[in-house]
C-alpha cells in the first residue's frame, strides 16, 4: 500500500500526523473486519463500525492495552506523544480527555504502519476487536 518511499524520516513525524494515518488504519481494519463477519450493506456497515471507531471506544480499547501493560515501551512513548499532542479541535460529542486517548491510539497506528511493522498492527488490532466485541 505503499506507492513511494518516503522523502522523510517517519519515526520523526509530528504525533497528530501519525494519528492522522493511524485513524485511516483503524478505519481499514474494522471495515474488513465487519464485512469479514459478513456486514456488507452500506448502513449496516457504518453503523456497526461506529461501535469501533468512536473516540470512547479507542479510549476503551488503550485502557484495557495499558491495565495488560500490552504496549511495547516504544509503543508507550509514542501513545503518550500524541495523547499528549495539541489538537486545534475536539468533536462535540466527547470529552477532551477520552478524545487525548483515542489520539495517541492512533498515533500507535500510525507510527506502527509507518515502520513495517504489520504483525504487530494485527495483534492490537485482533486484541482491540476484542475488547470491543466483549463489552
Amino acid at each position: 500500500m505503499k506507492i513511494i518511499e518516503p522523502s522523510i524520516d517517519l519515526t520523526q513525524v509530528n504525533a497528530l500526523a501519525l494519528a492522522y494515518m493511524g485513524d485511516s488504519v483503524l478505519d481499514m481494519y474494522v471495515r474488513y473486519f465487519l464485512i469479514a463477519k459478513g456486514k456488507v450493506r452500506p448502513h449496516q456497515l457504518h453503523v456497526a463500525a461506529t461501535k469501533y471507531v468512536s473516540a470512547k471506544a479507542q479510549a476503551m480499547i488503550v485502557f484495557s492495552l495499558i491495565d495488560e501493560n500490552f504496549f511495547t515501551d516504544e509503543e508507550t512513548a509514542v501513545f503518550k506523544r500524541g495523547r499528549n499532542a495539541k489538537s486545534g479541535s475536539i468533536p462535540k460529542n466527547t470529552d477532551s480527555n477520552t478524545y487525548r486517548y483515542s489520539t495517541g491510539f492512533e498515533a500507535v497506528l500510525g507510527y506502527l504502519y509507518f515502520q513495517g511493522k504489520q504483525e504487530r498492527l494485527d495483534e492490537i488490532m485482533k486484541k482491540a476487536m476484542t475488547i470491543i466485541e466483549n463489552k
